[in-house]
């Protein structure tokens, strides 16, 4: 799955880190992907997008445990203005859900969804 978020507003933002994503009424943040840090924070002007990706199952391979179905998705971005984690922004999913298991990660933010995409 590919986030895609969108500096709306009239100046420059950072984005930290990765995005603490939270699936349904799970208890933790999935972890992060470390190959995909970048070599500098990924940094937004007015009207860019900045991407993540979500590795949500084990898929075929059977890696993932406890499989469920998520109806819900919050979104926490790491805030180093008040040293902490923003808001959450509540993206919608699919009617149906999305199915994802203990094996989900995710990517740090990036400046190409093709990046994002490719772990």
């Amino acid at each position: 799955m590919l986030l895609t978020v969108t500096n709306t507003g009239s100046k420059t933002c950072d984005l930290y880190y990765y995005p603490a994503v939270n699936f349904g009424d799970a208890q933790s943040v999935p972890p992060v992907i470390e190959d995909s840090q970048p070599q500098a924070v990924t940094t937004l002007t007015p009207g860019e997008s900045g991407y993540a990706g979500v590795a949500l199952s084990g898929g075929d391979d059977g890696s993932g445990t406890n499989g469920r179905t998520a109806k819900s998705l919050s979104v926490y971005f790491f805030d180093r203005n008040n040293n902490g984690i923003s808001p959450a922004a509540t993206p919608s999913l699919p009617t149906k859900g999305v199915y994802v298991d203990d094996s989900l990660k995710v990517t740090y933010w990036l400046s190409e969804a093709g990046d994002a995409l490719t772990y």
